[in-house]
């Protein structure tokens, strides 16, 4: 199957599309990304997706359809004339609050599909929050088939997550925010993101800060757990703010906490043990916090190569679309704390052949 997956992350970068080949040999997995591209936001797609949270339910649901035809656009122009068997769309996430039985990610897949004549797939997380799962993250599934020589797979987008084997099962969970944090700070310094953690590495430790983080009540939550926009905007900003400290002094502090609990997380290594953890997504490129957290654990870090460090999600997003296709689980129960492994995904026809 060739597969265009689509993703746009919580720090609003841009929309990610990787055009994906799977196959299965002898019961194995196997991928290639053929071509991938990162589509900027404009500004005012920027400004639409960053305060759709607090839209009218008339103009959410305009915005849903713009934003799957702008999916759509995309996806046609990136393709360029290349055949592709489907689209799978993550979508952007608007609200997620799993413990009220809710998430929402905008782009509607029937636009995309009338606009590229494309079977879509799109909306992967509700059935699981139905279920009573977390709905989150998705991505385990694609770790454990696609990247399974690793100990663990650690995520660094908007949101820190990780997922390992454990007890013969995949565990996953998200263990904080990441570019979410680095990103706001960066730009109230005057930048659009911290490069490669040159503000957090030139900023002062505040160890009382550091500590409050720490005791925050989610990092003694057990997983399955999942984090959303929202929690970052009740806990962790008004938080930080009431140090009234630099955002130099912020990013350096945020960077020791959030490397810290990424190695809390980290399942436990023997002595013989030679335990290795891919880190993929844009905070891969944040060579401060790579090396405080080299420092702190015995894992060997492996940044891949930077189409696999960028569109990673992407990749395993069409793969979530591949295996709804084939009526395969996509989303794990150990993972997400719904009751069983099931398919998820909601399907939209292209245009019929003639």
């Amino acid at each position: 199957m060739d597969i265009v997956g689509v993703m746009s992350g919580t720090s609003l970068d841009g929309l990610d599309l990787a055009y994906c080949s799977f196959s299965l040999e002898k019961g194995v997995w196997q991928y290639t990304i053929q071509a991938a591209e990162t589509i900027p936001y404009s500004p005012f797609w920027t400004e639409q997706l960053s305060t759709a949270h607090r839209m009218s339910g008339e103009q959410l649901t305009r915005l849903d359809r713009d934003y799957g035809r702008y999916i759509g656009q995309c996806c046609n122009t990136f393709l360029q004339g290349r055949r592709a068997d489907l689209i799978a769309s993550h979508g952007h996430t608007v609200f997620h609050r799993p413990e009220l039985h809710m998430t929402l990610q905008i782009g509607d897949g029937a636009s995309i599909a009338a606009e590229t004549g494309i079977r879509t797939v799109c909306d992967f997380r509700r059935a699981d929050v139905a279920f009573g799962g977390q709905g989150a993250p998705l991505v385990p599934i694609g770790d454990e088939l696609l990247f399974g020589t690793y100990t663990a797979c650690l995520n660094l987008g908007g949101f820190a997550n990780i997922s390992f084997r454990k007890d013969g099962a995949r565990q996953a969970f998200d263990i904080g925010p990441f570019n979410m944090v680095f990103n706001h700070y960066a730009q109230e310094a005057g930048h659009p993101y911290d490069d490669r953690g040159r503000l957090a590495a030139g900023g002062a430790c505040c160890n009382a800060l550091q500590k409050a983080l720490d005791d925050l009540p989610f990092y003694r939550q057990q997983g399955p757990k999942s984090l959303g926009r929202e929690w970052v905007e009740q806990a962790i900003y008004p938080l930080i703010d009431r140090f009234g400290l630099s955002p130099e002094d912020v990013m350096q502090t945020y960077t020791r906490h959030i490397t810290r609990q990424i190695a809390r997380s980290l399942p436990s290594a023997g002595p013989d043990d030679r335990p290795s953890l891919l880190v993929t997504g844009g905070g891969a490129y944040h060579d401060y916090a790579m090396d405080v957290l080299r420092a702190l654990t015995p894992y060997r870090v492996v940044i891949p190569d930077s189409r696999t460090v960028q569109y990673k999600e992407a990749l395993i997003f069409a793969f979530l679309g591949c295996l709804r296709i084939l009526g395969l689980p996509n989303c794990l129960a150990s993972v997400t704390g719904a009751p069983f492994d099931h398919c998820s995904g909601v399907m939209y026809e292209g245009r019929p052949s003639a």
